[in-house]
Parts: C-alpha cells; structure tokens; sequence
C-alpha cells in the first residue's frame, strides 16, 4: 500500500527456454513470489517471457501458443493467494491474427490484455511477420482465454489503491507518439514496459537516455524489463536490461549480461509526480486535449492487504548538490548564471564600480568571486570592485585575515572600515546598554555595515553587491535592512551547502596564494559575528547552532518548496538520507524551527532585491513564491509536533 507516497514495484528478469512455457512460468513464479515476499505491489517481466521472445517461425504453432494460455493458467492459479500484480508476456490469438501481448494478472484473474501497438519490421526484428498491431482491433475487441472474457485493447488504464498504471510493449517506447504519452495525459502515473531489446554498441545509452527524458516528459514513473540470459543467441544478444525511473531520475537499474534471473525492486513516489502535475500547466493543457481525443477504459484492481513497508531507495542528504564529475559541471554553470546575471545589471546601469562588504565568510567571498569573473568577462579593471571589510565586536582574526588576504590575492581595491565607534555613539543616541547584547545589539552593527556600503556605493556611482543566500532567506537569517539589502544579490538563488562547493571548486582553478586562503574560508564555522569572540579569539556565535544544521535545512527546503511534500514526509526522508548522523528527534527539532521561522521570516522576502535564479528552487516573491506575510503556521507546526 501507499507509505508517503511511495509504491513498490519490480522489473523481473527471468532465466528462459525459447519454446517452453513450462519450464519459464516456473521461473516466473519464482520471481513473482519474491517480490511478494518483498512487498512490491506491481512486478513487470520482459516481452512474450512467457514463451520467449525469440521463438521465430515458432509463433505460427499452435501448440506453442496453447502452451502459453496453459502457463498463463499456471500463473493466475499460483497467484491465486497473493495480492501482487504480475504482468506477463505471451503471444494471443484474436479472430485470424496473433497479438504480442501483455496480460495483467491479479489474484487468479487477467485484468486485461494490451496488445502491442508498434511493431518493428527491420535489420533483426520482423516481427510484422508473426504479429499484427493493436491499430487492427475494433475498439471493444474482447477475447475468451484461460476461461474468462478478457478486454483486449490498448487503450486501458489499471487503477489501484495506490496509483494507476499503464502497459506499453518494447517498440511502443521509440515511436513519435509512444503510446506512454497518451497514457500518462489520461492519467497514467506508472508506465510499465515488457521488452526484448538486443544489445549492440552504444544503443544502451541511447536507450537509457529515451527511457529517462520519456519519463520526465511524461511526469511518471517508469519501469522497463528486458529480456534476458536464455534467449536466442543465433543472431543478437539480449542482456537483461532493467531500469525503475522516477520523473526522469534513474533510481534503480538492473546489472547487465547476468546469466541468472534478477529482481529489481524500488520505490516510486507517486505523491511527487502528483504535485509535479499539479504545478505544470503545459502537462494539464496536453491532458484536457487528449481527454477530448481519446478514451481509456479503466480497470479496478483488487485491493492490496496493508503489509511492512521496507524502504530501499538511497535518498541523498544533499538534495541541492550533485555527486561526481556532475558537480563540477552544476558549479560552472550556477557561476555562470551568476555572472551573467551581475553583468547584463552592470552593463543595464552603466556601472563601472562594485562595493562588497567582505567579512571573510563563505557567502560575501561567493559574491567577490562572482564579481572578480563578472569585471574580467567586461574587460574592466578589477580595481572598480570595492571590496570593505568592517571589523566590529565579534570580528576574529581569523576571518579578518581571511578577509584581507583574499581581497589582496585577487587584485580588488581594499577598504577597511571599522564599525565599532559609530555603533557605540548610535548605542548612546538611542539609549542602549552595550552590556545587553539582544538583538539590537546584534542589528545595529548588521544595519550600520549596510550603511555604509551603500553610502560608500552612492559616492563611487557603483552598486552594493549582496551575499545572502537561499538557506539564510528561507530562515530569515538576515538583519531587516541590513544584509537582508543591497543593489543586486547575487547570492539569492545558491542555498547555503551549494556555497560551500561552489568555494571549494573556485579554489581549485585559483594560484596556490588565493586557493589557501579559500580553502580556509570553507573550513571556518558559520557565523555573523555579531557577538564579541570568547577568550581565546575563537567565534562564539555559531549559526548552527542556533538555527540548526544548514544540511538539514536545505533538504527540508528544497521538500518543502519543490515538491510541497508535509512534514511527516519531509522527516521520514531525512530519517532515511540522514540516517546515522542525526536521530528522529533531532530531525523533528530543526524540522519544526525550520517550519516557525519560514512563516514568521516571510515579510523579508516580500522585499527582496533583485538577483539571479539559478535552481527549481527560489524564494523570488517576483515569480517564484507568492506567500502572504501573515499565512498562518500552525498546521504544519501542528504535524511537526505530532512527529
């Protein structure tokens, strides 16, 4: 049954013997009965592996296709006491053709057959010459097999408890309009392929390819088995190829060339291809075409007895930041976003001079290293970049230093200004304790900064670049006009554990000077220094400690916002990606300081200057997210409570 959305399913691929449906429904029962055992809800195995894909001349026997109906009899009888939907392929006979066919099987009942729509008749396959289309059926086309009057048609859906799925057959997904297409527009939220597709060089590539960019088209989970070891090896090769697909990410896939059966099994979830829909308004237009184009039957499955629910995708901590070479490629591209970004405003305004507040941390050197490639991709001096570090009460040597030696290595103009006597004289001009380190105390410095970079932009005819990022605007980690502001944010689009990647990958491509200080950069502990170091002038104020663990707060942000998943969901995937690291209950704290401050930090973002988006996920309250002020939180906090 459904657990947060998410449905079990399998790609089986079994062991043949060309010819004998005898010895493969054994085989399949097999599997079958495995994935039973394993709670998958729906398995698919490969194309006629009832009989063999590669039977030949074979198909035109009768005896053959008696043999599959009796093995397809074997089956529904095996699964008589199971809940599974097994789907099979076998060669059916209708009036004076034979159909490549896939039969849906539940509890000792067919649900329907679907036919296949393409069939290929070129170089290996000719399979015109056993097979007739599903385009030569009458619309209410219904066959009499293994006792009961089944529905034989394309044209069918099969809805459960958890989902409603759809059958396709092998070429059906390389035609123009693969019959998947339809299927998902009328409703589709699975797609489940039986094919035989040989192996030669390069096509698994290309196919992997096909099957991801048709699942994303389609908002769906797809799952593909292919016919494996045991099939005929007179001309090509079959290698049990396999993939669970969800929205075009391949979550599970199966190891090639096996020459044993195998079980892939995962977990779609239907809940984010839901809210997927829901949002994609070119999706919906396709569907309200369709619907007025075409008309699916729909079949009732049989209910599904709830049963444990064992979760075996790999969900990533890191939802933001990609694994391998793809993170050097996301970084290079997110800088390029960015500077873009800076250099069509500058270009816009005239601009020759950039003033950045540089405190030695992560976000304001993200924001100098944007500018630094923006001044060099404009052919000006670098020079006209300001960078101005303001020491105040809690500034370390660390990230002083850090501060100046990055500004110096990189060739920009260096200001210091300290802001400690102005904000102890605005301490006295609005009658503050400086004793009383509150948020006031904290605020003043952060506004005083703002101040000055602006005054300080105004007098160079230049623009205050801003260095807050994703994570700091969702929290409302940010001094009301004060950080919160700026001329353009560069910064705005980048959540906070991407930032830290981004640096690092900088500083590999930087001379061993820059690259040192940056590296160092990375490795300081996350604060604003608003509160005065401790006694051996290390930083006392350390942001994740207060607000929690940035990593957590990217995941819950990019659930929250990107597939509107509720918190119990939320929770139960970090469970799962966080695993080891953090306990349920440590989770359920950040995840419940995450949800208060996103709703009470919303008026900030109402008024956010303007800057790049660079991922599916923006705070813009231009075109991104529409969120009124005064929303109230307390049935999310109510869940998160209850977790």
């Amino acid at each position: 049954m459904m657990h947060y959305g998410f449905v079990k399913v399998a790609a089986a691929i079994p062991e043949v013997q060309v010819a004998n449906p005898k010895w493969n429904v054994q085989q399949i029962e097999s599997l079958v009965v495995q994935a039973e055992g394993r709670g998958v809800e729906i398995v698919v195995l490969p194309e006629l592996s009832l009989t063999g894909y590669t039977c030949g001349d074979l198909f035109a026997q009768q005896l053959l296709i008696d043999e599959a109906e009796a093995a397809l009899i074997h089956l529904m009888n095996f699964t008589r006491s199971l809940d599974i939907i097994a789907i099979v392929g076998l060669p059916v006979a209708y009036g004076g053709t034979l159909l490549n066919c896939a039969a849906v099987v539940q509890k000792g009942r067919i649900l329907g057959l679907v036919p296949k729509t393409y069939l290929p008749n070129y170089k290996e396959f000719y399979e015109m010459r056993w097979f007739a289309s599903a385009t030569s059926l009458p619309s209410d086309a219904q066959v009499w097999i293994c006792g009961q009057q089944v529905r034989l048609q394309a044209s069918q859906l099969f809805h459960t408890p958890s989902c409603t799925f759809g059958v396709e057959i092998c070429e059906d997904l390389w035609a123009t309009v693969p019959p998947s297409s339809i299927q998902t527009l009328q409703g589709a939220e699975i797609v489940f392929n039986l094919s035989a597709d040989n192996d030669l060089v390069g096509k698994e590539a290309y196919l992997r390819s096909l099957l991801r960019q048709q699942s994303a088209r389609c908002i769906s989970g797809y799952v593909y088995a292919g016919c494996g070891f045991g099939e005929s090896t007179q001309d090509v090769v079959f290698g049990g190829k396999a993939y669970i697909i969800e929205y075009g990410d391949v979550i599970a896939e199966a190891t090639r060339h096996s020459i044993t059966s195998q079980l892939l099994e995962s977990e779609i979830d239907v809940e984010r291809i839901r809210a997927e829909r829901r949002v994609n308004t070119t999706f919906t237009a396709c569907g309200n075409e369709m619907r007025t184009a075409a008309r699916f039957e729909i079949v009732d499955t049989a209910l599904i007895a709830p049963r444990d629910f064992k979760f075996t995708r790999t969900i990533n901590p890191h939802p933001f930041v990609p694994t391998g070479h793809h993170l050097d490629e996301r970084c290079e591209e997110i800088f390029a976003i960015q500077t873009e970004g800076l250099a069509k405003r500058m270009h816009h305004t005239g601009c020759k001079t950039a003033v950045i507040g540089i405190s030695g941390g992560l976000d304001s050197t993200l924001a100098l290293l944007v500018a630094v490639r923006t001044f060099d991709l404009l052919q000006l001096s670098r020079k006209g970049i300001i960078g101005i570090t303001m020491p105040g009460f809690g500034t370390t040597g660390r990230t002083y230093n850090n501060a100046l030696q990055l500004m110096r290595s990189l060739g920009i103009t260096v200001r210091e200004i300290s802001i400690a006597q102005a904000v102890e004289q605005h301490f006295e001009d609005i009658g503050h304790d400086p004793a009383d380190r509150d948020v006031t105390y904290e605020n003043s410095q952060a506004r005083e900064r703002t101040q000055i970079l602006m005054d300080v932009a105004n007098k160079m005819n230049g623009m205050v670049i801003g260095t807050g990022d994703l994570s700091e605007l969702a929290l409302g980690w940010c001094t009301y006009n004060g950080d919160h502001m700026s001329m353009y944010g560069v910064n705005t689009g980048v959540p906070k554990t991407l930032v830290r990647h981004l640096v690092r990958w900088v500083a590999g491509q930087s001379d061993e000077r820059s690259a040192a200080t940056l590296m160092d950069i990375v490795d300081t502990p996350i604060s604003p220094e608003l509160i005065p170091a401790n006694e051996q002038g290390e930083i006392q104020q350390k942001t994740e400690d207060l607000v929690g663990p940035y990593e957590l707060h990217d995941f819950f942000l990019y659930y929250a916002l990107r597939w509107g998943f509720r918190p119990s969901k939320i929770a139960f995937l970090a469970q799962q990606a966080f695993d080891g690291i953090y306990d349920e209950s440590t989770i359920s704290k950040w995840l419940t300081t995450f949800y208060r401050r996103f709703f009470s930090q919303q008026f900030k973002r109402s008024c956010l200057p303007d800057g790049p988006k660079v991922g599916t996920v923006s705070l813009s309250p231009r075109g991104d997210w529409r969120m009124p002020s005064d929303a109230s939180r307390e049935a999310w906090l109510a869940e998160c409570e209850s977790l």
